[in-house]
């Protein structure tokens, strides 16, 4: 009879190589050579008796059954983590360990940060990025930030930024191609992200005039927000800004919002964490250096936001013919 748990090693190994598709890359990961990887799949592979990876040359791809079986082991490589842990820091000074969505890590969080360690030199964190919903029972994550309404069971809960949509555009497409009303969008390349399949859909709900005619599915997608900032950076269409995680890009003149429509929506930016950590000092640090940031922030956007509507207004009255080519806030 075989033994309850497999080989180990040889199943350190397949998890590394089936998250990376690539046995090339898990070498990396490992420090070991491609070879050695590929011998320790093959070790699984006979102590298991199926195949779990397809090999093509140089090219590896999961079998149903490889995938099926990294599906089953992602928890239980999560808790080992998480208990290695918490092992490993106890009776320590740990780190906060923050999960957090790329983009708004990216493009809000991490532009802070210089903030919070001149204000907390002894604080470290480590950060994880996802748009996994977190599980502080199973992942490794002291606090976390979630988008959505606030409404998540068993976690203490903070709203932190709310999120008005807004397209946005490099200023030389702009020039190219005018965009001063809704129905000019027409003309454009609407770029998506799989992450905000609806924010085109809601932003053109409560656009007005002109909104109807287009097609909030038409354009081109990607599998990110940021992707979709980058696209638009560079030129290719028009993308949906979430107002807060462009703020930096309109200040600096890699983007403009050239439409006076800002579009709130009910979902925001939220701060969570496990209500048993709701008076650890490492996390009350953190947690109310970063609610005062969002807070002080979202006073100046809102007086941003009307101040550039307010100037929209005024370009659009007779005689002043200067639509979409106003500043962005």
């Amino acid at each position: 009879m075989k033994p309850r748990l497999p080989p180990l090693n040889p199943l350190r190994t397949f998890e590394a190589a089936a998250r990376h598709r690539s046995f090339t890359q898990a070498a990396r990961e490992l420090h070991v050579t491609p070879g050695a990887v590929s011998r320790q799949i093959v070790v699984l592979e006979r102590h298991l008796g199926v195949r779990l990876f397809e090999r093509a040359g140089r090219e590896v791809r999961l079998t149903a059954l490889g995938q099926r079986y990294l599906e089953d082991l992602g928890d239980a490589f999560d808790r080992i983590g998480s208990a290695t842990r918490k092992l490993a820091e106890a009776g320590g000074d740990r780190p906060l360990h923050i999960w957090c969505p790329m983009t708004f890590a990216m493009r809000w969080l991490v532009p802070h940060l210089p903030a919070f360690h001149s204000a907390h030199p002894g604080r470290d964190a480590v950060f994880t990025t996802s748009l996994k919903p977190v599980d502080f029972n199973v992942h490794d994550a002291d606090v976390a930030i979630r988008m959505g309404r606030g409404d998540w069971p068993g976690v203490a809960c903070e709203y932190l930024v709310g999120i008005e949509l807004t397209p946005v555009c490099s200023p030389r497409l702009l020039a190219a191609r005018p965009l001063a009303r809704p129905a000019d969008l027409a003309r454009h390349t609407l770029l998506h992200s799989e992450a905000r399949p609806s924010h085109w859909e809601l932003w053109l709900a409560g656009a007005g005039a002109g909104a109807d005619d287009i097609d909030p599915q038409h354009g081109m997608t990607f599998e990110s927000v940021s992707l979709a900032y980058q696209a638009a950076i560079e030129g290719m269409g028009v993308a949906m800004g979430q107002y807060a995680l462009v703020e930096a890009d309109l200040a600096h003149g890699r983007l403009v919002a050239p439409l006076a429509h800002c579009q709130p929506i009910e979902d925001a930016f939220y701060l969570i964490y496990p209500e048993r950590l709701e008076h650890d000092a490492h996390l009350c640090a953190f947690r109310d250096w970063i609610l005062d940031v969002a807070r002080a922030e979202e006073r100046q956007r809102r007086a941003a936001i009307a101040a550039r509507a307010r100037a929209m207004a005024a370009a659009e009255a007779p005689g002043r013919q200067r639509a979409g080519r106003l500043p962005a806030a």
